[in-house]
C-alpha cells in the first residue's frame, strides 16, 4: 500500500484502524500474529486491522514513525489514539483494539501503560553516566568492574527498548518471585 492511499485509508475509515507494521522474518511479529488474527475475528465490523510489511512498504513504515517492530498503531478518524511496540500478550493487544473505539486519550495511556520505561531525562543522564564510567575504567587500567557498572547503568536506561529483555523478564520476575505471591 502507498503512503498516499495508506493516509487516505486512515482519514476516511468510519471505522478505528489498527495498523500492524511487522516483517516476514520478524519473530515477535510471528508471536503476535495468532492472537491478532483472533482480536481481529472478534472485532470485525467495528475495528479494522491494516497490515504493512515493513520490508516491502518501508516508506509508509516511515510515514507511520516505526523505529522497530512489530509496531501496532491504533487510528481512529486519523488521528493516532494509541501505539505499541514489540511483542505483547492478547490483553495488551486488545486495549489497542479499545483504544481505538474510545478514542481518547486515556485510552491510549492504558494501552502504552507499562512500557513507558524511564523518563527521557533520566535515559539521557544515565546515558551519560554510563559513558563516564566506561571512560573511566578504560583509562584506568582499564578496569573490569568499572567497565562493566558502565554496561548495567547504560542498560538500565535502555532496557525498555530491548526486545529481549521484554521477553526474559516475566520469566525473570516469575523465577526470582517469592513461592507465596
Amino acid at each position: 500500500m502507498s503512503v498516499p492511499l495508506l493516509l487516505q485509508t486512515l482519514r476516511q475509515n468510519p471505522l478505528p484502524v489498527v495498523v500492524d507494521v511487522w516483517a516476514p522474518w520478524c519473530m515477535p511479529c510471528r508471536a503476535i500474529e495468532r492472537p491478532l488474527a483472533v482480536l481481529k475475528e472478534e472485532y470485525a465490523g467495528r475495528v479494522d486491522v491494516v497490515k504493512v510489511n515493513a520490508d516491502e512498504q518501508i516508506e509508509a513504515a516511515r510515514a507511520l514513525g516505526v523505529t522497530g517492530i512489530p509496531t501496532l498503531v491504533t487510528f481512529r478518524e486519523g488521528k493516532e489514539v494509541a501505539r505499541h511496540t514489540g511483542s505483547a500478550p492478547t490483553a495488551v493487544l486488545r486495549q489497542l483494539f479499545e483504544a481505538g473505539l474510545a478514542g481518547d486519550a486515556p485510552a491510549a495511556r492504558v494501552a502504552r501503560k507499562g512500557a513507558a520505561g524511564p523518563a527521557p531525562v533520566a535515559r539521557t543522564l544515565r546515558a551519560l553516566t554510563a559513558a563516564a564510567l566506561l571512560l573511566t575504567g578504560w583509562l584506568s587500567g582499564p578496569s573490569i568492574l568499572l567497565i562493566a557498572l558502565a554496561g548495567a547503568v547504560l542498560f538500565s536506561a535502555v532496557y525498555d527498548r530491548c526486545p529481549l529483555w521484554r521477553a526474559i523478564a516475566p520469566r525473570l520476575a516469575s523465577v526470582l518471585r517469592p513461592r507465596g505471591q
